[in-house]
């Protein structure tokens, strides 16, 4: 059986950027539905980690090649996550590796609402990564908001990572809020189908194009928290 510290060092050889664990307890406010024990009845911890992403994809003046890396991103969390399941099964721990985005199931069709198995900037906010700022989006002390998430239900009871108790956003600053092309942002939480048009947007071709990142580059702590 491994500890927290081994399973770390899973990850990380696998490329994680950044690794937390939250036992499962920590999620009892989520949704019903929606909790790490509703996925995996025997889950008794949540480990979550996270890539960074390139930072300098934040200024690209066309939004392909910011799409296609997020994309990518999103996949090599999935790589990652099932590798790290396969040697957890390995060395006697259950394991289930969850999709770091697509897909999901839980859709409301009027608001243009989903919501994915597990919320991966809550399971890395319980898990010590960041704390999630006004643009919704988790960050990271060190890296800000360009992060990929991804995360492994395990059956082992692990040691948690403190909870990170601090304000991600500079005070007063409502960039993001007042920036949002569509008004979708109220800082607390985001509304789905006014960021769709422009996020998730479909062009002539058939494309998905992620059109619009204004709450993520227009944040004075994208790329980290400077002091």
């Amino acid at each position: 059986m491994c500890d927290s510290r081994q399973i770390k060092s899973m990850a990380a050889e696998l490329g994680a950027d950044l690794c937390g664990i939250a036992p499962a307890a920590r999620f009892k406010h989520a949704p019903e539905g929606f909790r790490p024990t509703d996925i995996y009845d025997q889950c008794r911890s949540v480990l979550v980690f996270a890539l960074r992403l390139p930072s300098r994809i934040l200024f690209s003046g066309n939004p392909v090649p910011y799409t296609r890396v997020n994309n990518l991103m999103a996949e090599e969390c999935d790589r990652l996550g099932l590798e790290l399941s396969l040697r957890l099964e390995g060395a006697g721990v259950g394991a289930i590796a969850l999709p770091s985005d697509d897909p999901y199931e839980y859709w409301e069709p009027d608001r243009s609402y989903g919501r994915a198995v597990l919320s991966m900037r809550h399971a890395g906010h319980l898990a010590g990564l960041g704390a999630i700022g006004r643009n919704t989006l988790l960050v990271n002390p060190d890296f800000g908001n360009m992060i990929q998430l991804g995360a492994v239900l395990v059956d082992a009871r692990l040691e948690g990572d403190p909870v990170r108790d601090f304000d991600p956003c500079p005070p007063g600053c409502a960039l993001c809020i007042d920036s949002c092309p569509k008004g979708a942002l109220d800082g607390k939480t985001v509304n789905q189908k006014e960021c769709r048009e422009l996020s998730c947007f479909v062009n002539e071709r058939g494309f998905v194009i992620k059109k619009c990142n204004e709450c993520r580059s227009i944040c004075p702590n994208s790329l980290g928290i400077r002091t």
